[in-house]
């Protein structure tokens, strides 16, 4: 789930960095936005009226756990595959060496499904590369703004994810909708949309006009495999062509792709929650645009917040990294047992 406003970077507390991530998870599971109702109400989010450098900002970018939380009224046994998804994850942070991941290099195919009512949405062959090679660099730890992160921080970065992204196919189809919501109906061909492909061994990527204010929605794994996948606006995905500012880094498919691999906003979609990683800072609340350096959270032990981390909502250009514990998280995915295995096998 992504969205954007104004906040900063560093380090948390020593005591908070040494806390276990079994006691975050149950911490957060006790929390009023549980994992099994996520979905927090806008409120509990950044204020829908924020201004940032003058400019008022969209409040709801990221649609990930408002989907999440439709999915889980829908199908009441979600909550209990997520629960066992949460338990395999924390048994792997707990002890990595128990299970490893099946290939030492997750290879991931990915299908971009385009939909397109009018001819800039339609977007170019060499758009839809400049994505594939974003995520890439970003999951690899590659990226030119990965040396950006701050001293305090740089400890901390996860480098190499080990998990990698080639372009399988790319399907394109015209369509009367001219704005679509998250209802998934880009996912269905019976509502006009595009089917998934292969879904328990490929990524799908569905690009398409998201109205709402919306730059993208992931389905988090649990789901169904009819709708599993990735939502991006297609002014926000890759970095040319029809790409705008400031999300013209390709960094909305970073963000969502990061909650298709399991990890949640950094400040946990509840003041001061938890994203269950242990060395990521407390967050107030989403940080929009591009914070300045030190900005400091108001939770226990006054961290400075990890603004420039996938997994907030700053601008394109002021996020650049996973921390160690994020990077964990995502192979427990991949791992014998994992909820993603089945993209791990050669």
């Amino acid at each position: 789930m992504r969205q954007k406003a104004s906040s900063t970077d560093q380090i948390c507390t020593f005591e908070r960095q040494n806390k276990s991530i079994y006691m975050k998870k149950i911490a957060f599971l006790l929390m009023g936005c549980t994992l099994f109702t996520i979905g927090c109400k806008k409120e509990d989010l950044a204020d829908p009226n924020a201004v940032v450098d003058g400019n008022k900002v969209a409040a709801h970018r990221c649609a990930s756990y408002d989907v999440l939380t439709r999915q889980l009224q829908e199908d009441p046994s979600l909550a209990g595959r997520m629960k066992d998804i949460e338990d395999f994850t924390a048994r792997i942070a707990q002890d990595p060496s128990a299970n490893r991941l099946v290939n030492g290099v997750i290879v991931i195919p990915v299908v971009v499904n385009v939909l397109y009512n009018t001819t800039a949405q339609n977007v170019s062959a060499t758009q839809i590369a400049s994505q594939i090679t974003v995520l890439n660099n970003d999951y690899k730890g590659t990226n030119t703004d990965y040396s950006l992160t701050p001293t305090a921080f740089q400890s901390l970065r996860a480098g190499d994810t080990k998990i990698q992204f080639v372009l399988d196919t790319i399907i394109r189809k015209s369509t009367t909708t001219t704005s679509w919501s998250t209802n998934n109906y880009m996912k269905m061909s019976t509502k006009g949309g595009i089917n998934p492909t292969s879904p328990t061994t490929k990524l799908n990527l569905w690009c398409c006009n998201l109205g709402g204010g919306i730059l993208g929605y992931a389905q988090f794994p649990g789901g169904s495999s009819t709708t599993d996948g990735v939502v991006i606006d297609d002014n926000a995905f890759g970095n040319t062509g029809t790409v705008a500012a400031p999300y013209n880094k390709g960094r909305t498919a970073t963000h969502e792709v990061g909650h298709w691999l399991n990890l949640r906003h950094i400040w946990g979609d509840a003041t001061c929650g938890s994203d269950l990683v242990t060395d990521t800072p407390t967050h107030n609340a989403a940080n929009y645009g591009c914070p300045v350096s030190g900005h400091k959270s108001t939770c226990t032990g006054t961290p400075v917040e990890m603004t420039m981390n996938y997994m907030d909502y700053t601008d394109d250009a002021c996020m650049y990294m996973f921390t160690v514990g994020q990077k964990t998280r995502m192979n427990a995915l991949f791992a014998t047992g994992g909820a993603r295995v089945s993209f791990a096998q050669p």
